[in-house]
C-alpha cells in the first residue's frame, strides 16, 4: 500500500510497457497481453545469466562447469556420481560429459575412480578444491539473486515461484 492508504504502489512504466503499447497501436487486432510476462521473463533471464557468468568467473568457473560440480556437490557426501547420473542432472550428450569430466579432472576439481558396483564404469567425485570452487560461487550466485529479488517481499517470492512452478510443470520431465 502507499503510505497514505491510496492503494498498491505501481511501479513507473518499463520499456516493456512502452512495446506492449505501441504493439496495441499498430496492432489492436492482436491480444499483446502475454508479451507483458514473457516479455519481462525473457529480461530478467538475460539479466540473470549476465549474473550467474559474473558469479562463477569471480570463481574461474564457466556456467557449464557450475552445473557439473553443484550436481556432485549436491549429491551429499561423498560427493559423488555416475557419468550417466550427471547426465541427467545437466541434460547433455554422453560424449560432452566425457570431456566436460576430462577437463575438470584436468584442473583438479574433480576425480575419477572404479565403479565399486560395475567394473566397465566410473564415478566421478568432487575434490576438495572442486567443492571450494563451487561452495564459494554458489554463495556469490545467492548474493546476486538476492539482489534480483530485492523488490519483492519474502511473501511475494513465495507467489511468484508457485506461479512459475505452474507454467513450467507442462516441460518438467
Amino acid at each position: 500500500m502507499s503510505p497514505r492508504g491510496a492503494g498498491p504502489v505501481v511501479p513507473p512504466a518499463d520499456d516493456v510497457d512502452r512495446i506492449v503499447e505501441a504493439w496495441r497501436r499498430e496492432r489492436p487486432d492482436l491480444d499483446v497481453a502475454p508479451l507483458q510476462v514473457f516479455s519481462r521473463v525473457s529480461r530478467l533471464a538475460r539479466r540473470l545469466d549476465l549474473d550467474r557468468a559474473q558469479a562463477f568467473a569471480q570463481h574461474q568457473l564457466e556456467g557449464w562447469e557450475f552445473d557439473v560440480l553443484s550436481a556432485l556437490r549436491r549429491a551429499g557426501d561423498p560427493y559423488e556420481l555416475s557419468p550417466g547420473q550427471l547426465i541427467r542432472q545437466t541434460l547433455v550428450t554422453s560424449g560432452t560429459m566425457t570431456n566436460r569430466v576430462d577437463r575438470l579432472e584436468r584442473r583438479g576439481l574433480v576425480g575419477r575412480s572404479p565403479d565399486p558396483t560395475d567394473r566397465r564404469g566410473v564415478i566421478v567425485r568432487l575434490t576438495p578444491e572442486g567443492q571450494q570452487a563451487v561452495d564459494a560461487a554458489m554463495s556469490d550466485l545467492l548474493d546476486r539473486e538476492r539482489t534480483l529479488l530485492a523488490e519483492l517481499s519474502g511473501q511475494n517470492h513465495e507467489e511468484l515461484a508457485a506461479m512459475l512452478r505452474r507454467l513450467l510443470s507442462p516441460f518438467e520431465v
